[in-house]
């Protein structure tokens, strides 16, 4: 690297690939020219305090020097760029259209980590969570004072993860920040854990690990380990746990946690287990997020203690029957992705710890690198599931991704296995999906195999033979197929140079035995390509249009042909590409042949054909232009001879056939060109001018191919090797270069720069073809001479041919600047690029436009060229924007398949870095956004302007494509456009049609991701553009009938809607005239809307403009104030509706501020502050719980609790308004007629049965009674005693949503206030409460919830007395009773931890009374029962909790039901469902109270943070008992309940201390004498082992246990137990719990040889009695166990499988039920095993294949 060049500093990064393009010497100069500018401008606009324009655009400048020079500055200035942006971005109030620019750069300049260290750069945590607090939990967005875009959560918190260079004490000031928010009963946890999750820098140096993660580790894991039921906040641990492993490998020892951390992650992967699994909704909703999940995995790996990796190995056991093709479900998203990203990520770690350069982040010590072992033992345990899961359902791609990252580390163990799967699918014509699954796995290896590296020698000599056996893949009838191979073979020729070495064994004797195959092999590679030609010719010819199509279709090619196209003619190109000089000869012979001795029709075949000429010209342009050119000039010359064929209309099918070759072999290396310029030019002046469309359209491209070989820069060849292959075999090997990488440092690549000779050449073309239809046009728009339609249109499309053939040498447009369009304190002004060549002058006349739209508007053929000619003016400089990002995708789309993430440092094939080197000229010709605004410019964009609103749709809107480009191009200019686009929409003019009107109006729409007009984030033009939509609907040109009008202006409402976000009011000097201009457009609104004769549409499009106007830090104007209040009124819906939202923000706006002031807790209960956090009940918050005998009921202890929670007794008496807007609400509010009316409006009913609470409507009545006391009460009181008595749906929602407002706002009244409110309150809901119907129910308890929300329960004293009244007496019916414990229950839910007193009061009330009869009352107290219970929890550091316990709460019902528990009869359901008088006996009442129970149990499997396992398993043996064994609905309600509670409990997660516990009950239910209970417990040990594997697999006695617990019962006397404990057996080997050994095997055979006594012949009459069952039972125990351990590998055929299926064969024609067991098993084998049976075959030995063969194949009928 040549130092000192033009830099006088070091830069950070640069793009190394600006180094490779031909004119790399100006670039240093230039972009230090470029930085200066930006360095200046940018700090004076900062000092200036100029946000906007001046920042903004240089910082968009900054961005832009960024992706074309990459961070090419020196450390310095990089520090001094973040401090700066982190400074912009952290300003308070900052626009945040504006912030995101800004973070968005900002994250740009923080991207490569180790470019700055800690020491370099330290930014401060809190002004980010500051910003995140503003905007993630704004207090007003709700309101609508503030409107954020979706984005700008993303964009915030990719910031934070960027900006970690956080301060060493930033930990420890972190966690005193946000621990008071962690309280798992409430929303904040999960805010406190994501800003953890977020915040917490995990990257500090080991000697300051004590600031960083020690602080927290311990207190976290502890947490996270000590929830059961997945709340939502788990995941977010789950990520930070992640990071930190990853940041921290070697440093943190995870062994203790590792079976925790991979049972919880088998858990989440939602697995079904057994066949009737109930799944708990939070687990589809909370898992784990899979990336996350993998880097911890990969990150634990390694290290001395081999554990993880042994996990590991258990998880892909357990879970690989799963990836088998024939298993689907919605679980298999997460396993596939868990398949495709482990590998990667170990690929990750690799390239880290190996390869890549040593930076500041911390290194992973050498005890815990990965060793080869380690590796290997890897992909052993991925291998399996990955070969599995190449023919999913979901497709091959993530097992291809796998098997190419796998294949990196162990090419040997994962390549053989794969081409075992491919050469029999290559064989096989009838499975397509396994040819396309199997080829895009050998793709991913590709590189691997070729190169043969140390581990996999033999790899390249499967190259051939694969190559060979893909060609019949070339196939016209299937197109996938067909695509997938032309992707093979491109893949293979790209890597491997296509030379025939097999000379090479007779000249060289150092040749290893591998090397001496590959010689031999290559003299194939000729008839490789020959071959391959064959095929695509055979593919062109059953392609042509008369073959394909009627006369009477289109003549496009369709779709999927280019796609053919496509992929023929890259693949034969990159086969051309690496053919040595011998092969090419033979192919360019052959593809002549075949293009001249046939003629093609042009549309469809003939480019196929054309594209594979011009393949080969590309590659040798002198000896392929030497066969083509003359025989075309030749053949067109003498077709043209005649005078007669200029004015033909349909033209020799072989003239537009050799037309159309000449043009595509011109596409060639420009140089190569010039000595065939007289024949070139010759035919263009032949056949430019001939009548027939097809025939000119076909010369205009030669003109464009000729001027463009010869005027672009581009590379001439893309070998993958620079020097070429035409060297002789003693000095250069080419099997050596087998998928070698391409040398960033020595690419040389061969350029085309235009010499001066073309440049001349290009000009005489330009002059001979360009001038006359120029000068003609002139002419004729000055009337001097008539030309026809068609006449004109050939003129344009010469012209436009030229400009796309020359554009990148035309000078840019010149004229004069426009100035005056932004004011700046700042220079705007434009950085130029350089090209890469110097422009040429050139005279450019302009088209005079309007003399068509004059005379021939409808001539919309010529107007389409016009359009694409300004289009091409504005922006064309030799590369069109879309091709470019096509590219771009496809060169992304290579580099992933081909890449090598191992090694890193851009080791890519040569042909990729040239290519991406190409990208990079491109990128630079395109950069041309923010360009200088001229005159020149706006005459352009005026036509284009007047071809937007032209009468003909097609032109509009390919017109107002090309305009919306240029908007986003040219800087500022949209304020000089919208005035003449709003012209059109003045509701005075007449002369405006419907198609103009409507063609402005898409005008100001935009396309879906470019500028919208109509919504500009800046005050001068919204001023403008919204209040002209309103008034445009007094235009004559509107009409509301059409309804694409109609449309339109619903779109335009609804983008501005969607995209609007607030706009700032004060980042400049001149905030003032902000706030004037702000005014201004509301007033301009108002004004439209007191328009007589608006229509009602753009009324609602005014109100909804003017709600967007609310804001949160300046007032609404007064005027407005009182329009919304009216519009609450309003006749319309939509209008009310918009009002009652706008009003709700206003009295935000209008609230008075309170004072707060600090406390000490510890003062004021006395206690000493302690010297550690614990959480729970502590002496210091009791002041803050419900205590019944301290409640203030007097105005002194009220006001000594004020004092505490809120001091202001010192309110303004309300005759003192602050605001005139206080006043108009005051009057309003006070006016008996309009509240009258605004009640009967808010109580009519909206959309029957859909309608809720609407907490718009609460919000406005909280600010009411909030802002202004209780003045509106007296005039709301009878009312709302009316309402309450209406028992109708909508007028009890209407008073649930004023109670709620009414509780809320008074917070901060009076005792005296409140006392009265109460007293009128409490006669109201409890009336309200009794008129409760079906539809109502849900509104109140919305209502109480929503009113004690985050409210102290002491000053609800009232409204919690009363509500426990008695919530369940019977009155009024069971639904009344459920209804009122259903509103207690939401209020008593929002108080979590503060109300244990009234816990403990409501569970004694209850307890007598959950032997319900009613079963919705029933349900409604089971769940009520999960939050009494939800306080109790044992998290770590918790003093116990003052909640009522569930553990006295258990022992106390088992007493009651233990009538249950000691009969043994079945349990059945006969209770009288009534409350008959006198008491029933205590078995009813034991079940009526059991079915409570149940409830209780199944609503808090999913709610509750843990389950208290130990309380629930004294209640397992009853519900074992009860459960049914079949899958049926017609069950009555216990049973049912009792089988849906086993199955969640049956899902728990359970502590190690745990399992003995319920070992020991399932053990002793597994000798009840019911044989459902013994069924049902081998269902639920199925599921609870495998929910809870790997916490099970860490205990051998355990595993010993269960395996002892199934053994046992496979003797049951009953057979349905013994079949399930079969399947459990299946199951538990299956997923490798138990493992299959001798001395199982010997057990099991030992069961099969109990004797039984010979069959005599038997009477009739004894059917059974000859067998003793005992006997029986043992021998079919022993075959159950062998038929067990068969089906438990369905997919493969362990060693000792063969000599069980012998064993079992014996027993084909034993007694019932055994002989029926044999055949199943028999039949699921044979099941299974048929599709590979070809491998598995192998496995056994002859005799045993005879034997199997007779009993697998069925006994014939004919014997």
């Amino acid at each position: 690297m040549d130092e000192n060049r033009a830099l006088d500093f070091v830069p950070q990064k640069e793009i190394v690939y600006n180094k490779l393009l031909p004119y790399s010497d100006r670039l240093d100069q230039e972009s230090n020219e470029i930085l200066a500018k930006i360095k200046n401008n940018l700090g004076r606009a900062v000092q200036l305090k100029e946000l906007w324009p001046g920042v903004l655009f240089w910082t968009r400048k900054l961005s832009t020097y960024i992706r074309l020079h990459g961070r090419k500055f020196s450390k310095e200035d990089h520090i001094l760029f973040i401090k700066l942006l982190y400074e912009l971005v952290t300003i308070p109030k900052l626009e945040i259209s504006m912030m995101q620019g800004f973070a968005r750069l900002l994250v740009n300049l923080l991207k490569k980590k180790e470019l700055l260290s800690r020491e370099d750069l330290e930014l401060p945590w809190f002004p980010l969570y500051e910003m995140l607090e503003r905007i993630l939990y704004s207090k007003t967005e709700h309101l609508g004072l503030n409107w954020f875009p979706n984005s700008v959560e993303n964009v915030l918190k990719t910031l934070v993860k960027s900006c970690r260079y956080f301060p060493k004490n930033a930990t420890l000031e972190m966690l005193q920040e946000w621990r008071p928010l962690m309280c798992p009963f409430d929303v904040t946890m999960q805010k406190a854990i994501s800003y953890f999750e977020l915040f917490l820098p995990t990257t500090l140096p080991p000697e300051l690990h004590h600031k960083g993660f020690k602080l927290w580790f311990d207190e976290l894991i502890d947490l996270w380990g000590s929830v059961q039921n997945l709340p939502g906040w788990e995941g977010n641990l789950v990520n930070l746990f992640a990071r930190l492993a990853s940041d921290t490998i070697g440093y943190i020892d995870w062994d203790p946690y590792i079976p925790k951390i991979f049972t919880r992650i088998l858990r989440s992967l939602n697995l079904p287990v057994g066949s009737s699994q109930v799944l708990v909704p939070r687990y589809l909703t909370n898992a784990y997020d899979i990336g996350h999940v993998v880097i911890w995995i990969s990150s634990m790996l390694g290290g001395p203690s081999k554990q993880a990796q042994r996990k590991l190995s258990g998880l892909f056991n357990s879970i690989t029957s799963f990836y088998h093709p024939s298993n689907n479900g919605r679980w298999l998203m997460k396993l596939m992705k868990l398949l495709q990203r482990l590998p990667a990520s170990i690929v990750w770690r690799l390239h880290r710890e190996r390869f890549k350069k040593p930076s500041w982040l911390t290194p992973v010590p050498d005890s815990h690198k990965l060793t080869e072992q380690d590796i290997t033992d890897f992909v052993e345990c991925m291998k399996q599931p990955v070969l599995l899961a190449m023919f999913s359902k979901t497709g091959s791609l993530e097992a291809a991704h796998a098997l190419q990252n796998l294949a990196l580390m162990r090419p040997e163990l994962v390549i053989p296995p794969v081409l075992e799967k491919t050469y029999p699918a290559l064989e096989t014509l009838i499975e397509p999906h396994q040819l396309t699954a199997t080829l895009s796995c050998v793709i991913g290896v590709a590189r691997s195999l070729v190169s043969g590296s140390k581990r996999f020698p033999e790899g390249p000599t499967h190259m051939l033979p694969l190559l060979m056996r893909a060609l019949p893949g070339v196939d016209p009838n299937d197109f996938s197929k067909c695509m997938i191979t032309f992707q093979f073979i491109a893949t293979f020729a790209t890597l491997v140079p296509l030379v025939d070495c097999s000379s090479a064994i007779l000249e060289r004797d150092d040749l290893s035995e591998v090397e001496r195959e590959l010689c031999s092999a290559t003299a194939e590679f000729e008839d490789f390509v020959l071959q391959f030609m064959d095929r695509c010719f055979a593919l062109i010819e059953s392609s042509t249009l008369e073959q394909t199509r009627e006369e009477t279709e289109t003549e496009k090619m369709t779709h999927l042909e280019s796609l053919v196209e496509l992929g023929l003619s890259s693949t034969f190109s990159t086969i051309l590409t690496q053919c040595s000089k011998d092969i090419f000869k033979v192919a360019l012979e052959k593809v002549f042949n075949f293009a001249t001795t046939n003629i093609f029709e042009t549309r469809v075949a003939g480019r196929m054909v054309a594209d594979m000429c011009r393949a080969a010209a590309k590659c040798h342009p002198e000896e392929s232009l030497k066969l083509f050119v003359p025989h075309c000039y030749n053949a067109i010359t003498h077709l043209t001879v005649n005078e007669d064929v200029l004015h033909e209309e349909e033209l020799d099918k072989e003239l537009l056939w050799n037309l159309q070759l000449l043009s595509e072999i011109t596409r060639v290396d420009g140089d190569k060109l010039l000595q065939y310029r007289g024949q070139l030019v010759q035919i263009l002046q032949q056949t430019l001018y001939l009548k027939c469309k097809q025939g000119y359209t076909l010369s205009c491209n030669l003109l464009h191919h000729l001027l463009r070989s010869t005027a672009l820069i581009y590379p001439t060849e893309y070998c993958s090797i620079s020097e070429g292959f035409d060297r002789p075999l003693s000095e250069y090997f080419p099997i050596k270069d087998w998928g070698k990488p391409g040398d960033l440092w020595n690419l040389n690549i061969h350029w085309h720069v235009p010499t001066k000779e073309e440049i001349s050449f290009i000009f005489y073309v330009l002059d001979t073809f360009l001038q006359p239809e120029l000068v003609k046009l002139q002419r004729h728009a000055d009337g001097e001479f008539e030309m026809s339609r068609d006449d004109r249109l050939q003129s344009l499309t010469i012209i436009q041919h030229c400009l796309m053939g020359s554009g990148s040498l035309l000078p840019s447009l010149n004229g004069e600047k426009i100035t005056d369009l932004v004011p700046s304190l700042v220079s705007l002004e434009e950085t130029s690029l350089y090209m890469g060549i110097d422009f040429g002058e050139y005279k450019f006349l302009f088209i005079v436009l309007d003399h068509i739209l004059e005379n021939s508007e409808d001539d919309t053929k010529s107007l389409f060229l016009i359009i694409k000619i300004i289009g091409d003016l504005l922006h064309f400089r030799g590369s069109h924007k879309h091709e470019f990002d096509s590219r771009w995708k496809s060169f992304n789309l290579v580099k992933k398949s081909m890449e090598n993430r191992l090694h890193g440092r851009k080791k890519h094939i040569r042909a990729l870095l040239i290519d991406r080197v190409m990208l990079q000229h491109e990128l630079r010709k395109l950069t041309v956004e923010g360009c200088e605004y001229k005159t020149i410019h706006r005459d352009l964009l005026k036509d284009l302007l007047c071809l937007s609103t032209s009468a003909y749709s097609q032109v509009r809107s390919k017109a107002q494509q090309v305009f919306f480009t240029a908007l986003g191009t040219y800087n500022f200019c949209c304020r000089d456009v919208i005035p003449q686009v709003l012209e059109f929409l003045k509701p005075g003019r007449q002369d405006i049609t419907q198609q103009q009107f409507k063609g402005a109006l898409y005008c100001l729409l935009g396309n879906h991701n470019g500028v919208c007009l109509a919504n500009l984030h800046d005050w001068d033009c919204i001023v403008q553009t919204w209040p002209a939509i309103v008034s445009s609907g007094l235009s004559k040109a509107m009409s509301l009938e059409k309804p694409s009008i109609v449309r339109l202006f619903d779109d335009l409402a609804d983008k501005i809607h969607r995209q609007y976000e607030t706009i700032g009011l004060d980042f400049n000097v001149r905030h003032g005239i902000l706030f004037k201009k702000y005014e201004k457009l509301i007033n301009y609104l108002l004004d439209c809307l007191n328009q007589r004769n608006l229509p009602w549409k753009f009324e609602h499009i005014a109100i909804g403009f003017l709600s967007l106007l609310l804001r949160d830090d300046h007032p609404l104007p007064v005027q407005a104030i009182r329009f919304f209040v009216q519009s609450l009124n309003h006749d319309a819906l939509v209008v009310r509706k918009m009002s009652i939202s706008a009003v709700a923000g206003i009295l935000k706006q209008l609230k008075r501020p309170h004072k707060k002031i600090k406390i000490n807790p510890y003062e004021l209960s006395g206690v000493s502050e302690p010297s550690e956090i614990l959480a729970g009940d502590r002496q210091d918050n009791q002041w803050v719980k419900y205590n019944s005998s301290r409640l203030p009921k007097t105005r002194k202890d009220w006001e000594a609790y004020v004092i505490i929670l809120s001091c202001n007794l010192c309110k303004t008496p309300h005759i003192l308004f602050k605001l005139q807007g206080e006043q108009i609400i005051y009057e309003h509010f006070s006016d008996t007629k309009f509240i009258e009316q605004l009640i009967n409006f808010l109580s009519l009913e909206d959309r029957k049965g859909k309608d809720k609470f609407n907490p718009r409507r609460f919000c406005l009545f909280k600010g009411l009674f909030r802002n202004f006391d209780d003045a509106f009460l007296p005039i709301l009181k009878p009312h709302l005693e009316r309402l309450v008595a209406d028992s109708h749906e909508s007028t009890q929602r209407c008073v649930a949503e004023i109670i709620a407002g009414l509780i809320r706002g008074c917070k901060h009244w009076t005792f005296a206030k409140v006392e009265t409110l109460w007293k009128l309150l409490c006669p109201l809901i409890r009336t309200a409460l009794s008129n409760i119907t079906v539809e109502t129910y849900s509104d109140w308890g919305t209502c109480i919830a929503t009113a004690c929300e985050s409210r102290d329960p002491r000053k609800l004293h009232w409204l919690f007395e009363m509500l426990m009244e008695s919530p369940v007496n019977g009155e009024g019916g069971s639904f009344v009773d459920a209804c009122r414990l259903y509103v207690l229950q939401g209020g008593l839910a929002q108080q979590e931890w503060r109300v244990p007193e009234l816990l403990h009061r409501l569970l004694q009330y209850l307890e007598p009374k959950l032997t319900q009869v009613y079963k919705n009352v029933r349900e409604r107290i089971g769940s009520v029962l999960t939050y009494i219970f939800m306080i109790d929890v044992s998290l770590p550091k918790t003093l116990q909790t003052s909640s009522p316990r569930i553990s006295d709460f258990t022992s106390r019902i088992l007493v009651k039901l233990k009538p249950l528990m000691d009969a043994d009869e079945e349990i059945q359901n006969h209770v009288v469902e009534e409350n008959g008088i006198g008491e029933q006996d205590e078995r009813t009442q034991a079940i009526k109270l059991l079915k409570t129970v149940l409830k209780w149990l199944m609503a808090s499997a999913g709610r509750s943070f843990s389950t208290a396992i130990e309380e629930q398993l004294h209640l397992l043996p009853l519900l074992f008992k009860i459960a049914p064994v079949e899958n049926d609905d017609s069950y009555d309600e216990l049973k049912r309940d009792a089988k849906t509670c086993l199955s969640l409990m049956s899902q728990g997660l359970l502590y190690p201390h745990q399992i003995p516990l319920v070992l020991q009950v399932l053990n002793q239910t597994a000798g009840s004498s019911s044989w459902h209970a013994r069924y049902t417990v081998l269902t639920y040990l199925q599921t609870m082992v495998f929910y809870n594997l790997f916490t099970f697999l860490n205990d051998e006695e355990t595993v010993k246990d269960v395996q002892w617990l199934v053994i046992r019962l496979l003797e049951d006397e009953q057979l349905e137990v013994r079949e399930i404990a079969a399947t459990t057996l299946g199951g538990l080997l299956q997923c490798n719990f138990l493992n299959m050994d001798a001395s199982m095997q010997t057990h099991f055979e030992k069961l099969c040889k109990t004797r039984l006594p010979k069959k005599r012949k038997r009477d009739p009459g004894a059917v059974m009695d000859t067998i003793p069952p005992a006997d029986l039972v043992k021998r079919h125990a022993g075959v159950l166990g062998l038929s067990a351990c068969i089906l438990s590998s369905p997919y493969d055929v362990p060693t000792w499988m063969p000599q069980l299926l012998m064993d079992l064969s014996v027993h084909l024609n034993d007694t019932q039920p055994i002989e029926m067991t044999v055949k199943k098993t028999l039949s699921n084998f044979r099941r299974t095993h048929h599709d590979n049976w070809q491998e598995h075959k192998q496995q056994f030995t002859d005799d045993q294949l005879l034997v199997l063969t007779d009993l697998l194949v069925s006994p014939c009928y004919y014997a």
